[in-house]
């Protein structure tokens, strides 16, 4: 029997019933963060109620999470510290739940039926509205002390823009705010008052907009820094980065590039980078490992 699998992010919650590697019936719903935790589980609960046939339920979430609870949430999700979302939503279901951070489950899905397939050990990062990472060794997930390990996003980045930038999570200075979807869109606004999507930022970047070209060609090369620093630190069987950022074009591959170049020691420089497979089903497709191996004990 399938699990239903949810993927919650700062801009919607994706649902499907999982089976393998194939998901089937998806729907998606804003997720409505102003409004509060209490509303996303309310709606986790909803769209749980309208599925049938599934043993259980899988959830990556945004936040860090730690045996099923909410320890820590940024400002893309307010109020979502602290809910306990698997015995919430044991008790709302009356089914087994498992719940896991969700880029470590968007990792755990590209390393085991992705582009992280075949490779001893494989850095996945997620490049959305915010900006996550997960470590992956063999068909594990590094999920650290806390459920900290893999947050890419909250690292420290060498760019003077960045240091002007205040992170979702309160530090200024991070990636996130550089490079992720939702800064790449406040940035550019901020420069020329208009708020485009990111993909009309990319189309504008790649037909000469400077501006546009300076904001997404720039935080690629100061994101590409930082994968380097990551490789020199972990040193992957490969890199892999997913979400919707990744489409911006060839000329954000090649900065990215450049910017890892720039950093990382010479004997890694053929370390695969490479495009996530699974897109936006992989966080669904690792939540219902995860459930697997945590209701198979």
């Amino acid at each position: 029997m399938s699990i239903l699998a949810f993927d919650i992010g700062g801009t919607k919650i994706r649902a499907g019933l999982v089976d393998g590697d194939q998901v089937v019936d998806p729907r998606v719903v804003p997720t409505e963060a102003h409004l509060g935790g209490r509303q996303v589980m309310a709606k986790l609960q909803q769209i749980a109620n309208s599925y049938t046939a599934y043993e259980g339920i899988a959830v990556a979430a945004a936040g860090v999470i730690k045996d099923g609870v909410v320890v820590s949430s940024s400002a893309l999700l307010p109020g979502w510290q602290g809910t306990n979302i698997t015995g919430e939503l044991a008790d709302a279901a009356g089914c087994a739940v498992a719940a896991l951070g969700d880029v470590h489950a968007h990792g755990l899905g590209e390393a085991i039926y992705g582009a992280g397939r075949g490779f001893a050990s494989c850095l996945t990062i997620g490049l959305g509205t915010g900006i996550g990472g997960a470590f992956t060794e063999g068909d594990r997930v590094q999920r650290g002390v806390v459920g900290l390990a893999g947050h890419f996003g909250h690292m420290t980045v060498p760019d003077a823009v960045a240091e002007k930038l205040v992170c979702s999570c309160g530090h200024i200075g991070h990636i996130e705010p550089l490079a992720s979807g939702s800064g790449l869109i406040a940035r550019y606004q901020k420069a020329t008052g208009e708020k485009l999507s990111g993909a009309e930022i990319a189309a504008r970047a790649a037909a000469g907009d400077g501006v546009a070209a300076k904001i997404v060609f720039g935080s690629a090369r100061a994101l590409g820094v930082l994968i380097g620093d990551s490789v020199n630190l972990l040193d992957p069987g490969a890199v892999v980065l997913s979400g919707s950022v990744v489409n911006a074009g060839a000329d954000w591959w090649q900065a990215v590039r450049e910017g890892y170049a720039s950093s990382v020691i010479p004997v890694a420089l053929q370390t695969p980078i490479v495009r996530g497979e699974l897109q936006e089903n992989a966080p669904l497709i690792g939540a219902a490992v995860h459930y697997r191996r945590e209701h198979a004990k």
